[in-house]
């Protein structure tokens, strides 16, 4: 490039269509998102697991029964309740429901991880109750809430804190509010299927863990539109050959997963499917160009649990390379470069997020260290992903981590807890984790570890 004395190049600067913040739906709760629902479709199907059909008037009494329960046993608004329940099952997403109209936030663990994460999560997260396959247990002080805590939620309040891995070895809670998770909501009913909306004629696929945020996403997708969320037995999601018919006879016209999963499945078993998601890690170009059918928006998304669920997404076309997009209407993207400026088009950079999305961790120390000012860019509170994308004038484009920090399965971890874990165990004097791919082409986790005492070491135990 031509330079001379006293020449100074253009600095670059944030491209418009990156800065949405200005766009963010109004401000209301996850309710109100029910509510309306339930209004609009009182006699539509809201919950479908096979055995039992509840429409969304019967949900919405059902949850505020369970509510004011709630608040008679001690829980109320500002609490966290922990969810510790199967999957497949209408009782999940009703226990769900019940403390959000109880005012509360919701705190799951997967019932498939080892008790002692549960008992961490729950711990860190100070819960004043816990749901489990056998009902709720108060964990605190039992007692009628004051009335002041006897309410529904307000948008500032904290509607889920979901618990993500920790470069310390330790897992780091994450609370979103009902202004951040219903802003999610609202923003991505303005991009997904405009020309045939959802509405009370989808079956939404629920086969994700509650413990992981696009759990959310499947939610949420049905409860806004009045469709019916259609949960699954997790053995059933996990088998390429028994999901086919199980998906066609439960009719799903709706699916969000992860790439490790959909690349599973055979193209018959999604012919009826009208929408599929996907998100949790990166999207190979030949999946996309195979989930390509007549009649089918296929959207690739990408968002961290720190800026509620998704921040941006693109629809797949299934030609050329796959990009994670455009910011929902709310939220702002910046890729920076080491300095913390932004780049030109076509460089690669750290990307920061801002707007409605942005959550934040229990530990202050944390929040203040992940969530700090960008003064290079003019933004009070800011979060820095990690994630070092390429930016395009038409999206952005994943090129990796600044880190050690991976996803399997689009459950996100870090080497250096799996590590920590393997060297805690008995007999183990050192740990490593690392990723390999099978000759599949799927990712596995794999552990290495040196043993105190070789001869007598037995991996079994």
């Amino acid at each position: 490039m031509f330079t001379c004395a006293g020449y100074d190049p253009p600095v670059p600067t944030i491209p418009d269509q990156y800065l949405r913040s200005s766009q963010a739906p109004p401000p209301r709760t996850l309710l109100d998102v029910l509510e309306a629902a339930a209004d609009a479709h009182p006699d539509a199907p809201c919950l479908d697991d096979g055995t039992r059909v509840l429409s969304y008037a019967e949900v919405w009494r059902e949850i505020h029964t369970a509510a004011d329960w709630m608040h008679d046993q001690g829980v109320g608004a500002g609490d966290a309740v922990g969810i510790h329940m199967p999957s497949g099952g209408v009782e999940l997403y009703l226990a769900i429901l019940a403390t959000l109209a109880a005012g509360a936030a919701y705190v799951p663990v997967d019932v498939e991880d080892p008790a002692e994460r549960a008992e961490l999560v729950f711990g860190q997260a100070r819960v004043a109750a816990i749901y489990t396959a056998e009902g709720m247990r108060v964990t605190g002080a039992a007692g009628p809430v004051g009335d002041d805590r006897r309410r529904g939620p307000g948008p500032d309040d904290d509607c889920w804190v979901i618990f993500t891995s920790g470069t310390t070895g330790l897992p780091k809670g994450v609370a979103v509010t009902h202004r951040s998770a219903a802003a999610f909501v609202d923003a991505e009913s303005r991009i997904f299927l405009q020309d045939a909306p959802l509405g009370p004629g989808d079956r939404v696929l629920a086969g994700l863990s509650v413990a992981f945020d696009a759990s959310c996403e499947e939610m949420w997708l049905a409860w806004a539109h009045g469709a019916c969320l259609v949960p699954a037995p997790r053995s059933i999601v996990k088998s390429g050959l028994d999901l086919g018919p199980w998906l066609q006879k439960r009719g799903i016209t709706v699916i969000s997963t992860v790439p490790t999963l959909a690349s599973m499945w055979p193209d018959a078993m999604l012919a009826d499917v009208r929408l599929v998601i996907l998100g949790g890690e990166a999207c190979p170009p030949e999946l996309a160009a195979r989930l390509q059918w007549p009649g089918r928006e296929v959207w690739n998304t990408y968002g961290p649990t720190e800026a509620t669920v998704v921040a941006c997404a693109a629809p797949l076309t299934g030609v050329g390379e796959v990009s994670i997009g455009l910011p929902l209407d709310g939220w702002d993207l910046a890729v920076v470069d080491s300095s913390g400026h932004p780049v030109a088009y076509g460089e690669a950079g750290e990307l920061v997020i801002g707007g409605v999305g942005l959550a934040r961790y229990l530990d202050p120390a944390k929040d203040a260290e992940k969530y700090a000012p960008m003064p290079s860019l003019g933004w009070e509170r800011a979060y820095r992903s990690g994630d070092v994308v390429r930016l395009e004038a038409d999206g952005l484009y994943f090129n990796g981590r600044v880190d050690d920090q991976v996803k399997i399965g689009g459950r996100r971890l870090e080497l250096g807890e799996v590590d920590t874990a393997v060297s805690a165990l008995p007999g183990v004097s050192a740990g490593a984790a690392a990723i390999k791919k099978t000759d599949a082409g799927q990712s596995v986790l794999v552990a290495y570890l040196v043993a105190e005492d070789p001869e007598t070491f037995d991996l079994g135990h």
